[in-house]
């Protein structure tokens, strides 16, 4: 096997080689698109925290010159979407329980059945 052999195996690893290089460049390169992403992301999330900080200002000067209690709206939407949030897993459970007892029910009308 000598040097023809060795020569296969080194050719081997070196190919193996150049893949991993290909590979490393490719996650480089990824990396890099990620890293801008998240810099965009980051600038646009920026970009409407100042716009809806903005916009609420108004909204508050608005209702103030029309006598609207914000803090008792706010506290009333936050009370309402408590509320749903509570029917909504009350209603994702009661599904589950009869979901499950309809699949209790099924199984026992294979095994009755016979």
């Amino acid at each position: 096997m000598g040097i023809g052999g060795t020569a296969k195996k080194l050719q081997k690893v070196a190919e193996m080689a150049e893949d991993v290089y290909a590979r490393l460049n490719e996650l480089r390169e990824q990396l890099a698109e990620m890293r801008q992403t998240a810099q965009e992301t980051r600038e646009r999330i920026d970009r409407l925290e100042t716009e809806n900080a903005e916009q609420r200002a108004l909204l508050e000067a608005l209702a103030e010159q029309e006598g609207i209690d914000v803090e008792a709206v706010t506290a009333n939407a936050h009370i309402h979407e408590a509320e749903s949030d509570a029917d909504d897993a009350a209603s994702d459970s009661s599904e589950e329980t009869a979901d499950g007892a309809a699949d209790a029910a099924d199984g026992d009308d294979s095994t009755g059945g016979n």
